[in-house]
C-alpha cells in the first residue's frame, strides 16, 4: 500500500465517519423528523453511483468510503421510516 492509496483510505474513514454523530443521535432520541428523505434518496443516489465507479475502476478508498456512507446512509433511511 502506498501513500496515495493510504491518503484516500484516511479521507475516506474521515468522511464516513461525520455520518456517526447523526445516527447516534437519531438511535437515542429515536426521532428522525428533521432528516429529509429528499435529502437521503440523493445521497444514496450519488454514493451508489460512486460505489459503482469505484468497483468498475477497482479503485479501494472509493469502495471503502463509499460502501460505508451507504451503509450510514441506509441505516438513516430506515431510522426515518421506523421512527
Amino acid at each position: 500500500m502506498n501513500g496515495i492509496e493510504i491518503l484516500g483510505l484516511a479521507a475516506g474513514t474521515i468522511t464516513s465517519v461525520t455520518f456517526v454523530p447523526q445516527v447516534i443521535k437519531i438511535w437515542k432520541t429515536r426521532s428522525a423528523k428533521d432528516l429529509s428523505v429528499a435529502m437521503l434518496l440523493l445521497l444514496l443516489l450519488g454514493v451508489s453511483m460512486w460505489l459503482a465507479y469505484g468497483i468498475i475502476v477497482k479503485d479501494v478508498a472509493i469502495i471503502y468510503t463509499n460502501s460505508m456512507v451507504l451503509a450510514m446512509g441506509l441505516l438513516m433511511l430506515y431510522f426515518k421510516w421506523k421512527f
